[in-house]
């Protein structure tokens, strides 16, 4: 049986690293998608692959931190699939690696745009739909930056992170009697395009790795597993929390 069957998914950030490959996930488990992403072509490349397996995407391209896009992704749900079960707010970004005092307001703004008020716009969109379905499932890609630790030159991209953890606390209290269910996700090093940009040379990337008490990054595929988890009913009594993905770089000390 598969984890989604009957299922609909909106997947932001779904043209690569994590949000590709829990695309790939949720359709091989049975969900039918709603993909966003700005790059349409890599869009148009994934729903070919999703459609290849059997199951069935819509896609649509724009900037998560227009609410246009957020309320155009339900409708295509409603439109081509007739409803929405499950949304994965997971687009975002790390912005310019600098001390706070040397971040600019355009910067700060457009990190928490992007990584937070995008995910509120998304959100504020997805509930009336799921409400509609008599509850679902809601994640939102956070990180332990700004959890468990602070990185210098990441202070607008933890804030807007451990932003998204009080946003799921409350949608989790406000909307779990209606059967709603919220819930961050919080990976750790992650070797997706993004992520390799801020580790752009070998000693960077060895650095990185060693914090973790795995002492390795995680794949994509690895955290679009938990992303499922979290999906799927495995989860059922699974809401208001902040999940760490993060190869125990959260309590590593050595």
């Amino acid at each position: 049986m598969h984890q989604l069957a009957g299922k609909v998914a909106i997947v932001t950030g779904a043209s690569s690293g994590i949000g590709y490959e829990a695309a790939k996930l949720f359709a091989r488990e049975g969900a039918r998608l709603v993909l966003v992403a700005r790059r349409q072509a890599e869009l148009d490349q994934l729903a070919a692959e999703i459609e290849a397996m059997g199951s069935h995407a819509a896609v649509l391209a724009g900037d998560v931190r227009d609410e246009a896009l957020a309320r155009d992704a339900v409708a295509a749900a409603h439109a081509r699939f007739g409803g929405l079960d499950i949304a994965f707010n997971n687009a975002g970004m790390t912005g310019p690696a600098v001390p706070v005092h040397e971040l600019s307001p355009a910067e700060w703004r457009d990190i928490l745009d992007t990584n937070l008020t995008s995910a509120f716009l998304g959100a504020r969109h997805q509930i009336p739909a799921l409400l509609e379905r008599g509850g679902g499932s809601l994640i939102f890609t956070s990180t332990f930056v700004g959890y468990t630790a602070g990185f210098p030159g990441m202070g607008a991209y933890a804030a807007s992170k451990a932003g998204l953890i009080g946003l799921t606390q409350v949608i989790a209290a406000e909307y779990g009697a209606r059967g709603i269910r919220a819930n961050a996700l919080l990976p750790g090093g992650t070797d997706t395009p993004m992520g390799r940009a801020s580790m752009d040379t070998p000693e960077a990337r060895g650095y990185v790795e060693g914090l973790h008490a795995l002492k390795r990054l995680a794949t994509p595929a690895e955290i679009a597993r938990s992303a499922l988890y979290l999906a799927s009913d495995a989860s059922s009594f699974t809401t208001g929390t902040a999940l760490l993905v993060d190869g125990g770089v959260s309590i590593n000390r050595g």
